[in-house]
């Protein structure tokens, strides 16, 4: 749903970190998907939330407490084509960090260029909140972006992955699935509905994100996204991306404790190798490999 400047809620605001997980993360653990926020710059008109500021500063500080060595910009909804924000992240630390935009597929090419020197890597479809780009510009970003290495990175409703898998033999890049696919796992088939993401990973360069537990099911220790995580890891290990989902926008009741949230990946992960080609290696060769 998308509100009005004057009704969209203010989020709440991450909660201090107050002690180290048991486990931090492996070294050069890749944080695949972040958001920062900074003081003064207009949010969009129309929007679902209203964040809190949190700079590149908080997040290095979380990522400097949990072991995460690099981190993916994901540009927030709520600023919709203006990427003022996260570039300005980008230009701090230039060799960690990389980035995902929303652009016009219009946008002229010397702009993408620019955009990739800074360290873009990606364009973000965004359906299920106001200020994201539609299905519609599906196309035409693919074969603008092919050259240039990047992925597209898709934030939908469940209803659209069909939408998705439809589309996937015509896109012309890598494709990211952010929060997988914001899948209901508290329902009684969720198993059914996992298999869904992994029918699309077997379409040759789909990745999928897990990330933000918090958002697909509501049981207490998120028990539900651990065994599709598990359903996944057995089946396609290398298509697979980690993300914080830090500072975890558009939540209102309840906010979710990152020392918990690390030592839970841990468990969803298990194996040492395993966990090193999720939180590691697939991220930096997407990523990172330039």
């Amino acid at each position: 749903m998308s509100l009005t400047a004057a009704d969209a809620p203010l989020c709440l605001p991450p909660r201090p970190l107050s002690r180290a997980p048991r486990a931090l993360l492996p070294d050069g653990t890749v944080d695949t998907h972040f958001h920062v926020f900074a003081d003064g710059v207009p949010l969009a008109s129309r929007r679902s939330y209203t964040p809190h500021v949190r700079t590149l500063a908080d997040w290095q500080a979380y990522a400097a407490a949990v072991n995460i060595a690099q981190g993916v910009l994901v540009q927030p909804s709520v600023y919709g084509f203006d990427n003022s924000v996260l570039l300005e992240a980008l230009a701090a630390d230039r060799a960690n960090l990389r980035g995902i935009v929303v652009l016009h597929p219009e946008t002229d090419k010397a702009e993408f260029q620019r955009l990739d020197a800074l360290g873009v890597r990606g364009v973000r479809v965004n359906t299920r909140n106001k200020g994201g780009l539609p299905f519609t510009s599906i196309t035409a970003l693919s074969a603008r972006i092919a050259d240039l290495g990047w992925m597209l990175q898709f934030q939908v409703r469940p209803a659209q992955l069909e939408e998705i898998a439809a589309l996937l033999p015509a896109i012309a890049c890598p494709v990211v699935l952010d929060h997988l696919g914001f899948l209901d796992l508290d329902a009684a088939d969720a198993s059914a509905r996992v298999a869904k993401i992994q029918q699309l990973l077997e379409t040759p360069d789909c990745y999928a994100k897990l990330s933000a537990p918090y958002r697909l099911t509501h049981v207490a220790g998120y028990s539900a996204f651990a065994d599709a995580a598990r359903q996944l890891l057995a089946s396609h290990p290398e298509r697979l991306l980690w993300g914080s989902d830090w500072p975890h926008t558009e939540l209102f009741d309840q906010m979710p404790d990152d020392a918990e949230l690390i030592e839970l990946t841990h468990d969803w992960l298990g194996d040492a190798g395993v966990a090193h080609q999720v939180l590691v290696t697939n991220a930096q060769t997407l990523f990172f490999s330039r």
